[in-house]
């Protein structure tokens, strides 16, 4: 099991990317477009340097979702692959079988 404050401190920042993410859009479209002149392109990535650093969507941390393990998580099933072997294991996981031979 992870440290409770890590899984806390993530789910922060979800909610905080959540919030900020059309603003940030907006901005970064602003930043990036050739035809602004140069300056209204430098305000907007001035803004954006001001916007909290745990809105961009790359802090975030995919942890699985039952025991918060960081490493070795299947996204598709926002599992860590211990986790998802002791489900399919139990035959939780509709279709999927631990193979042996």
């Amino acid at each position: 099991m992870a440290k409770v404050s890590a899984i806390k401190k993530n789910q922060k920042r979800r909610k905080v990317v959540a919030q900020q993410a059309a603003k940030r859009a907006a901005l970064k479209a602003v930043a990036n477009d050739r035809s602004l002149s140069p300056e209204e392109r430098f305000l907007a990535h001035l803004k954006l340097a001001e916007l909290p650093r745990d809105g961009s969507k790359i802090r975030v941390r995919n942890r699985c979702e039952l025991s918060g393990r960081p490493r070795g998580v299947y996204r598709k099933f926002k599992l860590s692959r211990i986790a998802l072997r002791d489900l399919a294991s139990i035959g939780q996981i509709p279709g999927m079988v631990k193979s042996s031979w």
